[in-house]
């Protein structure tokens, strides 16, 4: 999960001019974005989310008011692209990165160390950064 999910309008589309697009995506945006983007998306894709499996052509359905996103492939052909799939490679296997990568929890479970859920001492308040 990213911390600047920098998710722009690909460039042949912005020289057709298409101005705004749906973009879905399994980073996290701490600024500002423009148009519409659905972030946070978990279980995220270098984890096995839906995200790793959706094709070119592929048809999804973005229900806001709902807080729905469905991907329209049958349940057949989803357990074949989630059976096809494998987990690409960590950039690093040691250090910080291991750390993250083996014990930090997707963005619906709070994005944070799994060892410390449940063991926070005193209260902080959202503006001590």
């Amino acid at each position: 999960m990213p911390e600047a999910a920098n998710t722009p309008l690909p460039a042949k589309l912005l020289a057709a001019g298409v101005r705004d697009m749906i973009r879905i995506c399994d980073g996290r945006m701490s600024g500002t974005a423009y148009g519409t983007v659905v972030l946070h998306t978990a279980p995220e894709a270098a984890a096995g989310g839906p995200l790793a499996i959706v094709r070119n052509g592929d048809l999804i359905e973005l229900d806001v008011a709902g807080r729905r996103i469905h991907l329209h492939i049958s349940d057949d052909e989803l357990q074949k692209r989630l059976a096809d799939w494998t987990a690409p490679p960590p950039r690093l296997t040691s250090g910080y990165w291991k750390l993250y990568v083996d014990h930090v929890l997707q963005a619906d479970q709070g994005a944070d160390l799994d060892f410390l859920v449940g063991k926070r001492g005193a209260f902080v308040p959202k503006d001590n950064h």
